[in-house]
């Protein structure tokens, strides 16, 4: 088709990219024309950072630009001749030029055009418009129509109309429903649901629709999707070894969070401050995982603090990506070359941020408890069964005498003995705790909590007063007890905090001095001793041989009290300070997380003992003196160590062996104030070259006279969603609307900065985010931080509703839809596509929340990965869960995800990529998932009492919503036959295709049937 004169040069002024703002008759705009202009090409010598600034030259600031720079001025308004940017601009000479001639970044004929212009017209500067407070634009009215349906449609119209076009028809209902459903579920809609709404006789029937739709749970899982790409989710730690981690109570938290319509603004404070609120629910506190889901390196020989710094840089860009829409991270090396952040700013919104400690929550589980607490039964159930068991001693008697006697004589003995090593604790409390990093916290019984930050070599150093003990007789003896506690790693009682270490410590040494003076001990002893990695023994006498690589751990153990005795060589009488340092030297943090010291006067040697503690109280005052019930409970602890009934004892240990650990997840939770993380400008943005500390503050861009400035991550997340911040309400939205139009209003969706597109459709993104931001009932349309409001005025409007098809014409008009002048139109993401195979195989489980899970993928894909990692198949139900719920590891992604474009978890993702290579139709066709989808759905077929047309129509409809054309059954009914041929001559093996040795050729054509449905590029495309 031709096209007339002024199009055809219109459409090739769009597709060049000329800038049409050099012809605008209301003049040159600073915003809109000539900051991307001066950002693009000037500022990385001549903007904010002062570090690369060259010629001491800012031309990001009207006042540096045009002031008196001996003897001239850059910008001169109104005269382009004292201009000196103007004679480098337009200079033929190379060594004057600017930009230089070997930088790549020349101007232009049409931007020296419009910077001529703008000096002209006076060099009037403006500040960017994301950093102004969207103000609320008026709705605009264009001619009578009757095709806007809400104010969204209006404000597109008005651009249509600018740009010479038109609006698209509706698009057919079946492309509509199709549409709709994948936006808001991440699902197609049944054949069940389609003919259901096509039934529908209300006048309002889309609309009843769309709400059913954001009431549904699928609502929440789909997008949770999009948020954990922003989270950067993940099950692994990332980095070498990428071990799992549990974090997934997050996930249901946001896919609660997101069902329940949580306002954004709740939503924000929750995940970056609700351990500080008031009386945190456990929800809030598990909220707080959107930033413990950076990464964790656990290679040997690390420094933890350099990676923690590290997790801070992520935390900071990941922040300054999601709510300000700005590349805050450029900062971090140096002051931003584009925006107006200072290297200092950036540290400044570091220590917001940097005060909390890293933690493990313990999450009630329902089902884990059940489980165990059914083999706890059990396990009662068989103890109570050991005495029986007791092998009988020799004789004539019956053998129940025998047994029972043989119990009674053992039993004995070892209570005597266990009475002889008992002794008489006294606790020790310190008066004075030094450490050179970790904060030590003594709790009422005595006991000291480790918090706060650790390191491969931790110092401990405690100063008791010996008078307090009361004692008239010397001290022989010190017991080191080390105590499980909730707040530590697997429950500690150590702090490491790795994968496969969690809760265990290495102490290397534990020396004893008073006034100055070493103290010999010896005769070192311990109830329990193993180390996880590595050679060597845990033995306690390690602690006294000078060695800091010999040490005492209890690996295996954690969760677990255990103890530890040194006697002194010579007693020490109870006066005075005792000194006790401990060492915690290890390629790995690993120091003590919960500990308690006690001392004794006993004159005996003493020894660790494996008695629980409660019971080794009871012993002290004789074994004569003992209650019934308490003796009774010393019988049952003989009945399950004795080595006489170990072999009786293997079914215990068996279940035993079964209890699941508690579920955890990772949260924050605030450093208390009197010991607070400083935060420090990393010179190059170098861990090993901190500088000056730096307060928390804001960016001063965002620091307004009069407005009190936050000073804690708490106050740092509600000023991210107030009025104050003028990017929240903009970057939100435009998000949003990328996910349904493929684009954003800015197409930048993750730069907002100086540096970003300038927005499509200005003025409804100020509308949108003005309305979001705003309370509801205020005012129409204010949505009161809503999505799912947000979501219902987008898919509601009159510019969703339009078909994506379009003719050429319109398409070299608007060839990136950048004017709205269709519907939209994009491949669905990665797990889109798979959860709408199962949905059309009928085998999605819907099940909601829990743990990761692990469908079909190629054995090679884990294999590359660090330590050969076993991929656990599901087999049941699971296989077949939602992939929102595939296990996610970092160093290895789900194949099939991977090929579709989706990410590693391993950084906070805005936009995806969305990429047409043949690796995805191999994947389609080949990969064994796939091929299992293809097989359930032929199965779900009434082959024998339908015909083959029916069917064609049923599969079609399965996968792609709409029902065939009369052409497309033909065709399709020709290739089955074709298929036929090829098994009947044997080119196919009906086993291999059907995956069953009883299936018929019949059954497997149908196979082959829905492989090429699903392959079709409408089954993988929104229409």
């Amino acid at each position: 088709m031709k096209l007339p004169l002024l199009k055809l040069l219109f459409v090739a002024l769009v597709v060049s990219g000329w800038n049409l703002s050099a012809v605008r008759a209301d003049g040159v705009s600073f915003g809109r024309d000539v900051r991307p202009i001066l950002a693009g090409k000037c500022y990385k010598c001549h903007g904010p950072d002062e570090n690369t600034r060259e010629a001491d030259l800012r031309l990001d600031l009207r006042s540096a630009a045009t002031q008196d720079r001996g003897g001239y001025r850059a910008i001169v308004p109104e005269d382009l001749e004292k201009s000196e940017v103007i004679t480098r601009i337009t200079s033929d000479d190379e060594f004057l030029v600017m930009p230089p001639s070997d930088s790549n970044l020349q101007l232009t004929d049409e931007e020296i055009d419009v910077l001529k212009r703008w000096i002209e017209e006076g060099a009037v500067y403006e500040e960017h418009w994301a950093f102004k407070t969207p103000d609320l634009p008026a709705i605009p009215r264009t001619e009578p129509s009757e095709w806007p349906v809400n104010p969204i449609d209006h404000f597109v119209l008005r651009q249509m109309k600018e740009h010479g076009l038109e609006p698209a028809p509706q698009a057919d209902r079946y492309s509509l429903l199709r549409r709709v459903y994948i936006d808001l579920t991440g699902l197609p809609p049944t054949i069940e649901e389609v003919d259901e709404f096509f039934n529908s006789t209300e006048a309002d029937a889309y609309e009843r629709l769309v709400d059913k739709l954001l009431n549904s749970p699928r609502y929440g899982e789909h997008w949770a999707s999009h948020w954990l790409d922003l989270a950067r989710y993940s099950d692994t730690n990332g980095y070498e070894k990428d071990r799992p981690r549990s974090i997934w109570p997050y996930r249901d938290w946001v896919i609660n969070a997101i069902n329940a319509d949580l306002p954004f603004d709740q939503f924000t404070i929750e995940q970056l401050a609700g351990d500080m609120l008031d009386e945190p629910t456990q929800d809030q506190l598990i909220a707080t995982g959107f930033h413990r889901n950076t990464m964790l390196n656990e290679e040997g020989g690390i420094d933890p603090l350099e990676y923690r710094y590290y997790a801070m840089v992520d935390r900071v860009a990941t922040t300054g990506t999601v709510w300000l829409g700005m590349t805050i991270g450029c900062a971090q090396c140096h002051t931003h070359k584009y925006d107006p952040i200072t290297h200092t700013d950036y540290y400044g919104m570091m220590g917001l941020l940097n005060n909390a400690d890293e933690i493990d929550l313990i999450v009630p589980d329902e089902d884990v408890a059940a489980r165990n607490e059914r083999i706890r039964d059990q396990i009662a159930e068989l103890e109570s069964q050991l005495a029986a068991k007791f092998p009988p001693r020799e004789g004539e008697e019956p053998e129940a005498q025998r047994r029972q006697e043989h119990l009674n004589q053992q039993f004995g003995q070892w209570l005597k003995e266990q009475s002889e090593v008992v002794r008489d604790w006294k606790i020790l409390r310190p008066e004075t705790m030094k450490t050179n990093l970790p904060r030590l916290e003594q709790l009422p019984d005595g006991s000291i909590l480790s918090t706060g930050d650790i390191t491969k070599r931790d110092e401990f150093e405690l100063t008791f007063d010996l008078s307090t003990l009361n004692e008239s007789g010397p001290i022989t003896a010190l017991k080191l007890e080390v105590l499980p506690d909730d707040r530590l790693p697997a429950r500690g009682p150590g702090r490491a905090f790795y994968e496969g270490r969690k809760g265990d410590f290495f102490l290397s040494e534990l020396t004893a001095s008073r006034d100055g003076s070493a103290l010999p001990l010896h005769q070192a002893s311990h109830s329990f001793g193993k180390i996880s990695v590595g050679s060597g023994s845990a033995d306690a006498s390690n602690l006294l041989d000078g060695n800091g690589s010999t040490g005492w751990s209890t690996s295996t153990g954690e969760g677990q009290r255990h103890e530890l005795v040194i006697n002194f060589k010579a007693p020490l009488e109870s006066q005075g300070q005792l000194k006790i340092k401990m060492l915690f030297e290890r390629h790995f943090a690993a120091s003590l997380g919960r500990f308690r010291f006690s001392a004794t006067t006993d004159p005996r040697p003493s020894v660790a003992t494996d008695l629980p503690a409660h019971l080794a109280d009871q012993l002290v005052a004789g074994e004569e003196s003992l209650p019934e019930e308490v003796r009774s409970e010393f019988m049952q602890h003989f009945l399950n160590t004795t080595p006489l009934l170990a072999e009786e004892r293997k079914a215990i240990d068996k279940l035993r062996s079964q209890l699941k650990d508690p579920t955890t997840t990772m949260i924050f939770t605030e450093r208390p104030d009197d010991n607070p993380r400083p935060t420090f400008r990393h010179h190059r943005g170098e861990y090993l070259q901190s500088r000056e500390e730096v307060a928390p503050h804001l960016p001063s861009l965002f620091m307004k006279e009069g407005s009190d400035a936050p000073e804690n991550r708490l106050e740092f997340a509600q000023w991210l969603v107030s009025r104050e911040n003028p990017l929240v309400g903009r970057v939100t939205v435009n998000r949003h609307w990328q996910a349904f139009f493929g684009q954003g209003l800015v197409t930048t969706s993750e730069d907002f900065g100086t540096q970003s597109s300038q927005p499509t459709h200005p003025d409804l993104l100020d509308w949108l985010a003005n309305r979001f931001v705003t309370s509801s009932g205020a005012g129409e349309y204010a949505l009161g931080w809503s999505r799912k409001e947000l979501h219902r005025l987008i898919v509601t409007s009159a510019t969703y509703r339009q078909s994506s098809i379009v003719d050429e014409e319109i398409r070299q008009r608007d060839p990136k839809n950048s004017w709205l002048s269709r519907g939209p139109r994009q491949r669905m993401r990665a797990e889109v596509i798979r959860d709408s195979m199962l949905q059309a195989a009928g085998i999605l489980v819907e099940k909601v929340g829990g743990p990761s899970v692990y469908p079909p993928q190629p054995e090679s894909v884990v294999k590359v990965a660090y330590g050969n990692p076993n991929w656990p198949v599901e087999t049941g139900e699971d296989r077949y869960r939602r992939s929102l719920y595939t296990f996610s590891k970092r160093t290895a992604p789900f194949a099939a995800f991977t090929v579709f474009d989706a990410p590693s978890g391993e950084n906070c993702i805005v936009r995806r990529d969305r990429s047409n290579t043949p690796l995805q139709a191999l994947t389609m066709l080949n990969d064994a998932m796939y091929l299992e989808v293809a097989q359930k759905a032929a199965r779900s077929l009434n082959v024998s009492e339908q015909e083959p047309a029916e069917l064609v129509a049923i599969l079609f409809r399965k996968f792609l919503t709409r029902p065939p054309t009369e052409e497309e059954v033909r065709a399709i009914l020709e290739f089955r036959e074709r298929q036929k041929l090829r098994f009947d001559s044997e080119e196919l093996n009906v086993e291999e295709i059907t995956g069953e040795s009883e299936s018929s050729v019949d059954e497997a054509t149908w196979v082959m049937v829905a492989r090429v449905l699903m392959n079709l590029d409408e089954a993988v495309t929104k229409p």
